[in-house]
């Protein structure tokens, strides 16, 4: 069996940085589930973004795609395995919590789990569903999560924080197992300095906090007439990469020792940076045990901070997946790397990138 794993689509994206709504990037994945006969995909989390407060029109956007994959594998009679991200938990966090100490590394959610979820999934027939969580068993050796579990050992507890001391200081061996249910449990959730500005200050003040922000992020987009030019992007590339291979990856490890995971391969999104790739150093995406190692999806969204001025291969540049053949070791390919930014975009409409 080949499966094929790819996270991190953001369907929906309020700036419209989700490149699976544009004909091109869709035409390509489509292609790819034939050229390298896929009979299994998995959506490793972030498929939808519900994390925006616009669910109605995320959801919009995601049909077409969704029922363009589910067409897809279905007709060669393939599976379509949903894992929940970070970004689209509200597809299943209430069923999950609900099931306490006794979810599993690879617990079977019911489709009508949520009505989002039942939605979602009767999109993707023909092919045949599942939805897992918090990850899948892709094979004896090779188990998959979004991964944003990890940012509870960083510091500021985010994707792109450093680690703490106990990822810092205790061997993979010695960490204790707490299980999958520790990590579901509901927490006090910790605002960002833009939530807790909009939430404290007085309301004209707390809009124009919000309009600020989200006028950084829309003037982060190219549009269709130029891409915007970003000084900062030579400097964020090497930093942001340095910080995912030597903080994100030992956390995630940290995290999933914690839950109770022994496998040889670890593949999860998240982060968005796809690996490992030719030049990485194999030793960073490698467990302190010398023997787990890690592998990452990639993304589905384009980031100008960090591709400006930039072509592929490269570890940001959307379309980023992971293949696995049977019991075969995870492999990271790029399936837009003949694409370029422009062509990305040519089509956007302000219209779909304001939302």
């Amino acid at each position: 069996m080949r499966t094929l794993i790819i996270s991190d689509l953001h369907l929906g994206s309020r700036l419209g940085r989700d490149v699976l709504r544009h004909r091109e990037a869709l035409d390509r994945l489509l292609a790819a589930l034939d050229d390298l006969a896929v009979d299994r995909l998995v959506l490793l989390g972030d498929t939808v973004e519900l994390a925006e407060g616009r669910p109605r029109q995320a959801m919009a956007v995601a049909e077409p795609v969704l029922r363009a994959l589910g067409a897809a594998l279905g007709a060669r009679d393939g599976e379509v395995v949903v894992v929940p991200g970070n970004h689209d938990a509200r597809l299943t966090r209430r069923w999950v919590r609900e099931r306490g100490d006794a979810l599993t590394l690879d617990t079977l959610v019911p489709h009508d789990a949520s009505p989002t979820l039942a939605e979602l999934t009767s999109w993707l027939a023909p092919a045949r569903v599942t939805v897992r969580a918090p990850g899948f068993w892709v094979s004896d050796r090779v188990w998959a999560t979004h991964g944003h579990h990890l940012d509870r050992h960083l510091l500021p507890e985010s994707a792109w924080g450093l680690p703490r001391r106990a990822v810092r200081s205790a061997p993979l061996g010695a960490v204790p197992v707490v299980g999958p249910a520790a990590y579901e449990r509901r927490r006090r959730p910790r605002a960002g300095l833009e939530a807790r500005l909009t939430r404290s200050l007085p309301r004209p003040l707390a809009t124009l906090v919000d309009n600020v922000a989200e006028l950084l992020r829309a003037w982060s987009m190219p549009s269709a007439r130029q891409l915007q030019a970003h000084r900062a992007a030579p400097v964020m590339r090497p930093l942001l990469g340095r910080q995912m291979q030597r903080s994100a990856i030992p956390a995630l490890l940290h995290a999933a020792a914690r839950i109770g995971v022994d496998a040889d391969w670890i593949v999860f999104g998240h982060v968005h940076r796809s690996g490992p790739r030719a030049g990485d150093d194999a030793a960073l995406w490698t467990g302190s045990d010398g023997r787990t190692r890690v592998a990452n999806s990639g993304s589905w969204i384009y980031e100008p901070l960090l591709l400006h001025h930039r072509r592929a291969p490269h570890p940001y540049w959307p379309g980023g997946a992971i293949v696995v053949d049977d019991d075969g070791d995870p492999r990271a390919i790029g399936l837009l790397d003949d694409l370029d930014a422009r062509a990305l975009f040519a089509r956007v409409s302000p219209g779909s990138l304001g939302g």
